[in-house]
């Protein structure tokens, strides 16, 4: 019987096909060539399977790491994505490596920089992270800094990395130590593959700066020579593929990693304090919601997060939406205003700018000045929309509504530009 891993040969109604055998597709048979691409075959076309030479099995990882006194501790925390993964080009499967022992046989040069521990907290894809998962991570944290490790690198799918980044900045106060999130933008069977890169650079960067806080580490050009490390608040991943997706927002960066070398861009970055270190998390079932404004709207999508605890209007521009009735069209506007007015009396509002860069200003136009009087939050801030509805959420799930109400001009996890910088 033919095994995944066993090399074979496949008879079908009209041709003989060579290769490695790979778990079966339901309906498919799927082999890797010797030219190395994957081939799915109809099971009803297979006449007949001969396996040429069984799998071979492999030797197992070293059971130990050495620790090295002159060296000082990370952990690293897996949460998923492709960072910690290793194509097995025998089954053609992704094999997940979570142990300090396998992590260090994917990236050997980890031996010289730091002693590591490493452990999986989730495997997942990073869209599904909620508000639970950002409670779980900051508890692990805290059982690190408890250990007295130097740093925690969290390993973490890209999409929905500067969620979490910006969660954590939040939910650990007065954090001690550098907690750096760091994603890979390619799958690591491919030659591409920037994780090796930005896990080196992040553990480097923490073993010898004194900066403490949540940050990204991700590539900083397409090039494999710089990694850059950027606030956890004040980052975003800009492209959908590039190994440079992630850019500061309104902000530069904190420092560019190269090789040994660590650059610092700025002088201002949070530093160990005598404040104690606490908790401070998020409601699980708390409902906060974004709402992205755009032509052709209906007061129907502002109407359908009534009774939620809070919303986040990406706005236009300055930070507006579509409220003015000035012609015959746009008699549905009235109509968006009062439905905005109505979710205000019981939810929270706040406003970011779908610009990305730049503030919301909503005392220069009518239709800003409209908004400031319904109490809408967020005004002459820089808070792109991803940290503002983290933020938001944060706020509700730790003070009542007018106290998060009045904390939300604050500038608590650095999320608020005192000047705005190129």
């Amino acid at each position: 019987m033919a095994n995944p891993g066993d090399k074979v040969r496949v008879f079908t109604s009209d041709e003989t096909l060579h290769g490695t055998l790979l778990p079966d597709e339901k309906d498919f048979i799927v082999l890797k060539l010797d030219s190395g691409y994957n081939i799915g075959i109809s099971k009803k076309r297979v006449k007949d399977v001969k396996v040429i030479e069984k799998q071979q099995a492999k030797p197992e990882a070293p059971k130990h790491v050495l620790q090295r006194k002159d060296l000082p501790k990370i952990t690293i925390l897996h949460t998923g994505g492709t960072i910690a993964s290793k194509v097995d080009y025998e089954t053609g499967g992704v094999i997940s490596k979570f142990t300090p022992e396998e992590i260090i046989a994917l990236f050997p040069e980890l031996r010289e920089i730091a002693n590591i521990d490493s452990r999986l907290v989730r495997n997942m894809a990073s869209d599904d992270m909620r508000f639970g998962h950002y409670n779980l991570l900051a508890k692990e944290v805290e059982k690190e800094v408890i250990a007295g490790v130097k740093g925690i690198i969290i390993t973490h799918g890209t999409d929905t990395l500067h969620y979490s980044s910006a969660a954590l900045a939040f939910a650990l106060r007065n954090l001690p130590i550098p907690v750096l999130l760091v994603g890979s933008q390619r799958s690591s069977d491919r030659g591409s593959s920037d994780a090796a890169p930005n896990l080196l650079a992040a553990a480097t960067f923490i073993a010898h700066t004194d900066f403490v806080g949540v940050g990204v580490c991700m590539h900083e050009n397409a090039s494999d020579e710089t990694c850059l490390i950027l606030p956890g608040v004040k980052c975003r991943k800009m492209h959908s593929s590039r190994r440079d997706a992630f850019k500061s927002i309104n902000t530069t960066p904190l420092a560019r990693v190269e090789g040994k070398r660590i650059s610092y861009f700025r002088t201002d970055y949070a530093k160990k304090s005598s404040a104690p270190f606490a908790l401070k998390l998020f409601k699980e079932h708390l409902k906060v919601g974004m709402l992205w404004v755009h032509t052709h709207m209906y007061a129907e999508q502002f109407l359908a997060f009534k009774g939620w605890d809070g919303l986040v209007l990406v706005g236009t521009g300055l930070g507006h939406a579509p409220i003015s009735e000035t012609d015959a069209e746009t008699k549905e506007h009235s109509k968006i205003f009062n439905a905005i007015k109505d979710v205000s009396k019981d939810t929270l509002l706040a406003v970011s700018p779908q610009t990305i860069s730049g503030i919301v200003d909503l005392n220069v136009y009518s239709p800003g000045r409209k908004l400031l009087d319904l109490g809408v939050l967020g005004n002459l801030q820089d808070t792109h929309p991803e940290t503002a509805f983290i933020k938001l959420a944060w706020l509700l799930s730790n003070y009542s509504k007018d106290e998060a109400r009045q904390r939300y001009a604050e500038n608590i996890a650095g999320e608020v530009s005192e000047r705005l910088e190129p």
